[in-house]
């Protein structure tokens, strides 16, 4: 005769922390190495927790036999655990006693889906620190030459080849598949049904989310520089922490809104190449780091913080400034999409260009059969608490986690053409 095994929190737990792992998308291309940083703490985790990771140092290369020293000059990134997510639930005896593929299926399941959803749109959530954007606003990406567009970007940024994704949206997803031959449909669509991937395109493994979020542009309108912005006011010194920068604009119109996320340029201000400093042939794109609104004078003025700040020579460089130019004061900018825009972001990136850090939660003091589950850096802890009322067995699954956009220069944000 069959019996069935009374379900512990252990198992409830390695059945949660496996549904939770395969259900999760964007976590599983963005970098998870700083784990390791806080399982150097012993009694369990606590939200609040930071850490900081180095920024990668630059140097500019002499060309002589005289030796010239360089300052080491390294900046930081705060990474913070900060982040609580649960789902709780409540089985009857009764249900305690049914095979866990049968409870899995039913409830474990479904919750973890809602759970490593959250997880996925907390990620998602990092294009609003990307300053690059490729593409036409508003326009999904139809064809190959519209995704190339992304690796392409990332290739003149000097980004790694390795460890490349790109998360694009359904649409997106669906309009660039219906644009490829049969056979890399054929391919494509086995690993989209499975997992959400398209597989690898152009070097880059590229995967489908519902989890892709939209943005929407503030209301304001082509703008100018409204102060002195020459080359001596900012050094990497004084943002090497936050690597932002405040600059005052004005023609925003009256009372306008600025979202954070919105990505501008600067007339007569190009991008360079991070490596060689060679100038590139399109402008600089900076980024909007907090919402924001113009003034009620005529002009529309604004305070507006942005990303990454303008560094004009030396080993940090990141802008080049057409010759003969030397102040920015009156220079035309100019915004990604129109006044209210909404475009999907999707993304394509270096693994390092986000972190992802999930730990386990103390067992806390007092709690019977307290189970904490991993696998490959995805936590969950598990508590039951019995009502003997009503003979039912409530549990409660938590995660704690947090992550960064670490290094935003290595990833682009992507629309299309069509």
């Amino acid at each position: 005769m069959a019996t069935n095994t009374t379900l512990t929190a252990d198992i409830i737990a390695r059945e949660a922390l496996m549904h939770l792992d395969n259900n999760l998308v964007f976590a599983k291309q963005v970098y998870r190495g700083y784990e390791n940083e806080f399982a150097k703490k012993v009694n369990g985790y606590e939200v609040g927790e930071t850490i900081s990771i180095r920024r990668p140092t630059d140097f500019t290369v002499r060309t002589n036999a005289t030796m010239a020293t360089q300052d080491v000059t390294e900046g930081k990134v705060a990474l913070t655990v900060n982040q609580r997510r649960g789902v709780d639930f409540e089985f009857t005896s009764q249900d305690l006693t049914l095979k866990i593929g049968e409870l899995g299926e039913r409830v474990i399941k479904p919750a973890m889906i809602q759970l490593a959803n959250s997880v996925d749109t907390f990620l998602a959530g990092m294009y609003s620190s990307v300053p690059n954007w490729v593409g036409t606003s508003t326009k999904k990406i139809g064809s190959y030459a519209d995704f190339a567009k992304a690796p392409e970007r990332l290739d003149e940024m000097a980004v790694p080849q390795d460890t490349r994704s790109a998360v694009l949206s359904p649409s997106d997803h669906w309009a660039l598949l219906g644009s490829q031959t049969g056979l890399f449909i054929q391919d494509a669509a086995k690993g989209a049904y499975r997992k959400g991937s398209l597989g690898e395109i152009g070097g880059v493994d590229t995967f489908m989310s519902q989890n892709v979020l939209t943005h929407t542009s503030g209301d304001r309108t082509n703008a100018a520089i409204d102060q002195t912005l020459t080359s001596a006011t900012t050094t990497y010194s004084a943002v090497k922490d936050s690597m932002t920068q405040t600059i005052h604009m004005d023609g925003l119109g009256t009372t306008k809104t600025i979202k954070k996320g919105d990505v501008f340029t600067i007339a007569d201000v190009y991008a360079v190449n991070p490596v060689t400093k060679a100038p590139l042939p399109f402008l600089k794109q900076f980024v909007v780091m907090s919402d924001t609104s113009s003034d009620a004078v005529t002009t529309g003025d604004a305070d507006i913080t942005i990303y990454p700040a303008l560094i004009w020579s030396g080993a940090f460089q990141n802008v080049a400034v057409k010759a003969g130019v030397t102040d920015l004061n009156d220079k035309v900018v100019t915004w990604f999409g129109a006044a209210g825009d909404q475009n999907r972001q999707n993304l394509v990136f270096h693994k390092n260009a986000f972190a992802l850090v999930m730990v386990p939660l103390v067992k806390p003091p007092g709690a019977v059969d307290v189970s904490r589950q991993s696998y490959k850096g995805t936590s969950v802890r598990v508590i039951p608490v019995y009502d003997g009322t009503n003979d039912v067995s409530k549990w409660r699954l938590d995660i704690l986690f947090g992550g960064g956009a670490i290094d935003p220069r290595l990833a682009t944000r992507i629309s299309g053409s069509v």
